[in-house]
């Protein structure tokens, strides 16, 4: 069985390290670069990078920044924001990115998965979804939770898999910085539903909720921001209890 992965998730705008509540109010987390350092230092097994405000603005995800990140950090990091074509994902591989994180683009051209599925390999492409439940469903949404679409969550898992993406990465809109838990029930569909891992985004707050995210929604990572960007839960204290709740980590 595969070791469940812990990864911090770093909000990037203007060059600097943010975090939101329901993706709005946004405060100042610290520098990306050296935050990265401490996370690979700390044990966490990934590291997501997004330029959140990259789509809304039309502007390209920081070359220079990927760059700095790769030279200091140990452990895969996935990039993410303003990704629209292969040069792209060339570009940011190039920096040295691991993966990509696609949303936006991938919601108005499900092709470019497959594009890049082709070029780099399933395991590169990471298509990300921000869903906020509402009165129909859950419903997805483009331009870092601005824009909502016609498409379903669960729908469009699925056929974001077809194209060939290697890893979903789910954020509960509805969850997000409330620090109230994971959103299990839809986390665990997914998981059943779908062949590919399942990144949980949008909600921790306390140890037990990523427990409860692998053990309840079956999520093969759990991703997090602020609790890890302003100290409230360590990665190795977390490890730890995870562990110990007989949750398979790296230790």
């Amino acid at each position: 069985m595969l070791a469940k992965r812990i990864i911090p998730c770093l909000d990037i705008k203007d060059g600097k390290t943010v975090k939101g509540i329901n993706f709005v109010n946004f405060r100042d987390a610290g520098d990306p670069v050296e935050l990265g350092a401490q996370y690979s230092r700390a044990g966490a097994d990934e590291l997501v990078y997004l330029d959140i405000t990259a789509s809304h603005e039309g502007r390209k995800t920081f070359t220079e920044l990927v760059k700095k990140v790769a030279a200091h950090i140990s452990i895969p990091f996935t990039v993410g924001g303003g990704i629209n074509e292969l040069n792209d994902v060339d570009r940011l591989l190039s920096a040295g990115a691991d993966k990509v994180s696609i949303n936006s683009a991938a919601l108005r051209n499900p092709g470019l998965i497959e594009e890049i599925a082709k070029h780099f390999g399933s395991q590169v492409c990471v298509v990300a979804i921000d869903a906020h439940f509402e009165a129909d469903g859950w419903r997805c949404y483009l331009n870092g939770g601005r824009v909502p679409t016609k498409k379903q969550l669960f729908q469009w898992a699925a056929e974001a898999e077809s194209w060939g993406a290697g890893e979903i990465l789910f954020t509960s809109m509805t969850h997000d910085g409330v620090k109230d838990g994971y959103a299990n029930d839809a986390l665990a569909t997914l998981a059943d539903m779908l062949h590919i891992p399942v990144i949980a985004s949008g909600g921790a707050g306390k140890m037990e909720h990523f427990r409860d995210a692998f053990a309840r929604g079956k999520a093969d990572a759990a991703l997090a921001a602020s609790v890890f960007h302003f100290g409230e839960i360590g990665i190795g204290a977390l490890k730890q209890y995870l562990h110990e709740e007989g949750i398979n980590v790296r230790l």
